[in-house]
Order: C-alpha cells, then structure tokens, then sequence
C-alpha cells in the first residue's frame, strides 16, 4: 500500500484561504482515491482554535466543499518534518515559512500556484464577496495541478 501524502497550506491566519486549499483538495483527493494526510496553519497566531471565516465557509458550500471540522493554528518547526509538502498562498507567507524552515527539514516548501496559474492566491479577507469565490476558483485549479504532479511523482 502506498505511504499517504502529507501536505500542510499555509496563509496568514488560517481563516480564509489555507482551510479552502485544505477542504477543496481533501473532497478532489477523496474522489480519485488518492491517500492523503492534509492539515493547514496560519503564519500568525490571531485566530488560533477559531474556525474558518463564515465568508469563506459560504462560498465553500455553494461549491460542495465542507470547511465546518477546521479550526486555525499556527504553523511550527515541527510541521517542516511532519509534512511531505508544505504550499503557501503568497510571497510573503512563503518568506515567513523560509525564515522558519530548518535546514535538515524534510518538507517540499512551495507556493499553492505553483500547482496553477502561477502566482499568489489573494487575500479576500477585507476584499469584497466576490473575493471568495475567485479564491476557490484557483485553489480547484492548484488543487487539480497538485494531484496530477502527486501522481506523477509517484506513479
């Protein structure tokens, strides 16, 4: 049997977007019967043990993607040997985790739309509605580029 993958997504306070990349792959992965382990932290602490932004847990239903079980915290050292892949949202999330990272750490540091479009997954959080939906719209699409790679990779 194959070994899971483990895969952590990062944002700033883990209300918005890192739960999205988290529920959104969970329910992609599910359907290909791909094994995952997924987890998801924020590089700050404010809304640790919150769940996710009701903005965000909304427009995640009206997609078919259940957020309600999550809850934020904040990344940490360890998850750099826990975690297979670790995949930021944007620059300055994956400037935080670099600082973080120890160097004899076993995680692929990388950003979400690496596995996209490229570039950054923007922050809805003070953005309007709309916001919320073109963030799930590029995490389906990093999400899809992710599972083809993870197949790849191990195929």
């Amino acid at each position: 049997m194959a070994k899971a993958h483990t895969i952590l997504f990062i944002c700033l306070g883990n209300i918005c977007r890192s739960p999205a990349a988290e529920g959104i792959f969970k329910a992609k992965a599910a359907k290909t019967g791909l094994s995952v382990t997924l987890d998801s932290a924020g590089t700050g602490a404010w809304h640790v043990g919150h769940p996710p932004d009701e903005r965000m847990v909304r427009a995640a239903v009206g997609r078919g993607y259940d957020l309600s079980a999550l809850r934020a915290r904040r990344v940490d050292i360890g998850d750099f040997y826990v975690y297979d892949h670790i995949l930021a949202m944007d620059e300055s999330n994956y400037t935080d985790l670099k600082e973080l990272q120890p160097p004899d750490g076993t995680a692929t540091l990388s950003m979400m739309l690496d596995f996209g479009s490229g570039g950054e997954v923007p922050d809805p959080y003070y953005g309007g509605p709309d916001g919320f939906d073109h963030v799930i719209d590029l995490l389906e699409e990093a999400s899809d580029g992710l599972l083809r790679h993870l197949k790849a990779s191990h195929a």
